[in-house]
């Protein structure tokens, strides 16, 4: 069965309405509690009622999370770009940095909380350590997995190895390099609501910690869905860049 753009563009819309539809019809068949299971008309209502500080709060966790964010983006190039070029560096690093992208994030926060106090601080810095490790890891597989037999044909030609990593190298980490960004920038805002729920004083996460405090399920579900609309913007502009600055990795596909 041939699957046509139209098709591919419709069906992630269709696939939410058949959820949500589902959803409701379950809440209001089993006259399922709103203090327990929420269902999406309810979960409007509270957007409708709530509309101003849920816009609020969703702007703060934005930028916290962009600047976390922004600050992966520039270590984990850097990471990647010492571990994938080298291979003393790609042994003695590795291994600590999967030992430290192991630690939970949520044992951190109360450290951050210490160092840096309520508020900015731990939301920036927890969204950094929880979505570096994959740009990190991704610029380093795609310099580290640079064929040999083309890094000596370039070798013979006179290139340098700096030549070969950077007019090579790093374009060819390109693929590689989106790909860890449409998943750091979900992981990023994950960090920056476990901040804001356990040492924040604004945002997405301290309005989802208040209104579970209160049993008021549908504000906090209402939170929910910002945060991932949010993640789902995100994820889809970088796959949008992607699609137009990558478009020699995607000769299968329909790359307009």
């Amino acid at each position: 069965m041939k699957i046509t753009p139209s098709v591919e563009r419709w069906a992630p819309l269709v696939v939410l309405a058949a959820v949500l539809l589902l959803w409701q019809l379950v809440v209001t068949l089993f006259s399922v509690p709103e203090f327990i299971f929420p269902s999406p008309w309810q979960i409007t209502q509270q957007f409708v009622e709530f509309k101003e500080p849920l816009l609020e709060a969703a702007w703060k966790t934005f930028w916290v999370t962009m600047l976390g964010f922004a600050l992966s983006i520039v270590v984990g190039v850097l990471l990647g770009f010492l571990i994938g070029s080298s291979r003393l560096a790609y042994t003695a690093l590795y291994p600590l940095m999967v030992a430290f992208n192991a630690v939970p994030k949520a044992a951190v926060v109360p450290i951050l909380v210490v160092w840096f106090g309520i508020g900015l601080g731990p939301g920036v810095l927890t969204a950094f350590l929880i979505s570096f490790f994959p740009i990190t890891v991704n610029i380093a597989t795609g310099l580290a997995t640079l064929e040999p037999e083309l890094e000596d044909v370039l070798r013979v030609l006179g290139a340098r190895r700096w030549d070969v990593l950077i007019k090579v190298g790093l374009p060819r980490s390109m693929p590689y390099f989106y790909g860890s960004l449409k998943i750091a920038i979900t992981l990023a805002f994950v960090g920056t609501v476990l901040a804001e729920m356990t040492a924040g004083d604004s945002g997405i996460g301290y309005l989802m910690q208040s209104a579970g405090s209160q049993q008021r399920m549908s504000l906090a579900f209402a939170g929910l869905v910002t945060i991932g609309a949010m993640a789902m913007l995100m994820y889809e502009l970088f796959s949008w860049v992607e699609k137009r600055t990558t478009a020699w990795a995607h000769r299968g596909t329909n790359a307009s």
